[in-house]
């Protein structure tokens, strides 16, 4: 069971957390002290060494005063957020003018955070083209709706037109034409009707053992065993909006133990009263310990070695994102159970899937 206290604030959730800016900045810290030390001491280039200190001396200052100031748990806001990161770009610019500018080959620190936005920002668009290709499906029923009624008027106008003007020389052939268009144009709103009455189940809402079928089936033909292992399930089947996010997200984590497992991967779901919940396990070597708490952050893959799956951690940050602003809670660790490497849990609160205004994109609502 999973004792679930209170639903979680969905649009706190999608700010920036003011943690992960200070251990970047540590992070960067540390490696500006080290090149500038190996360069102008270890390879004897000449480098305005106290400017250069000056200015990372400047990055731990704020990184103090955030620390002191805020807990860690705090998360900013779009405009303080906007401001920390201009500083730490203003920051970065002035050791890059210092150390040679463009020729300096840390330069191409500069685009990190663009590939990131870019990265994010194209995934959403195309979920956003799936879902605006779903709302035709809706908008297809309204209009055929809509015209129903003045085509039926037409058609029997028409009709009664053809019976009075049929043998008329100059407009019997056209009345004719204008009443075989008609009946064409009532039988493509039909059409219309009969293709979203059909699609609305498989497009709009799905059962839950759908959505694990779906995340799944895209990644059995690469060699590794795909388990499904359904677990507890208490009340009825969640049966829940076609959410294209969740979707990609539970699909790349599927993706991403397929790419590390040696043989197999166990995908197990269970639902009740409290929340619904996924799990995939893999029998992989597992997270490295020492990277565990940061999995999700951009450009921190997941495992080490020199297995086919390794990557610069940027589809694992986007499907953690996605899935977050759903309502879910992720959990990142290793298996206690021999032959079991890494494990993945997802769970969403059952008040999300009573309350689907409760966040911008919730999966479940309960049938």
């Amino acid at each position: 069971m999973i004792n679930i206290l209170r639903a979680p604030d969905f649009q706190q959730s999608q700010r920036l957390r003011l943690n992960t800016l200070i251990r970047l900045r540590w992070l960067a810290i540390v490696g500006q002290s080290l090149a500038v030390i190996v360069v102008a001491y270890g390879l004897k280039f000449p480098l305005p060494v106290s400017p250069c200190f000056a200015l990372i001396a400047c990055s731990a200052w704020m990184n103090l005063l955030l620390t002191f100031r805020y807990p860690a748990a705090h998360r900013l806001t779009p405009l303080p957020a906007f401001a920390i990161l201009t500083i730490d770009s203003l920051q970065l610019a002035g050791l890059l003018y210092l150390t040679g500018g463009l020729t300096n080959p840390f330069s191409v620190l500069v685009t990190v955070p663009v590939v990131i936005a870019n990265a994010l920002a194209a995934t959403e668009l195309v979920l956003q083209r799936e879902q605006h290709l779903s709302a035709l499906d809706g908008l297809a029923a309204a209009a055929a709706h809509e015209l129903g009624t003045p085509l039926a008027t037409i058609t029997l106008v028409a009709k009664e037109m053809e019976k009075a003007l049929r043998n008329d020389p100059k407009y019997g052939e056209d009345v004719t034409l204008l009443r075989s268009q008609s009946e064409r144009c009532r039988e493509i709103l039909m059409r219309l009707t009969s293709l979203s009455s059909e699609g609305e189940a498989h497009l709009s809402r799905m059962p839950l053992t759908s959505l694990v079928e779906e995340m799944t089936a895209p990644h059995r033909d690469f060699g590794i065993s795909i388990k499904l292992r359904p677990g507890e399930r208490i009340g009825p089947e969640p049966v829940g909006r076609r959410n294209p996010g969740v979707i990609y997200g539970l699909g790349n984590l599927v993706e991403n133990a397929v790419d590390f497992a040696r043989k197999s991967v166990t995908v197990r779901w269970s639902w009740n009263e409290a929340a619904v919940t996924f799990s995939i396990t893999d029998d992989g070597p597992g997270f490295p310990p020492e990277i565990i708490d940061r999995i999700g952050e951009p450009y921190m893959s997941t495992r080490q070695g020199t297995e086919a799956g390794g990557g610069l951690g940027l589809g694992l940050f986007i499907a953690k994102t996605l899935l977050e602003r759903s309502g879910a809670t992720l959990d990142f660790r290793n298996s206690n159970e021999p032959g079991e490497g890494a494990v993945v849990q997802i769970s969403w609160p059952r008040s999300v899937f009573l309350n689907p205004e409760s966040a911008s994109a919730t999966m479940f609502d309960t049938a």
